[in-house]
């Protein structure tokens, strides 16, 4: 599994984007509300990394990358 150091703050953006796409479909399965719980987890984190002063950087798998960035 790789990871990479990111800046908190364009995580958080592009999954509260993400989040946006995800609300904006009709989609009811358990897997599409699986999909909208990471996310909104995962942008929750990374808020909280960037208003922090230690670094305003959150490290993400490649599958939680993948996840934001296939849905923005």
């Amino acid at each position: 599994m790789s990871y990479a150091l990111l800046d908190a703050a364009r995580v958080a953006s592009a999954a509260k984007t993400s989040l946006g796409v995800l609300h904006a479909t009709q989609e009811t399965s358990e897997a599409h509300q699986r999909k909208v719980i990471m996310i909104e987890r995962i942008e929750a984190l990374a808020r909280a990394a960037a208003e922090s002063d230690a670094g305003k950087a959150v490290t993400l798998t490649s599958e939680e990358f993948w996840l934001i960035s296939k849905n923005w």
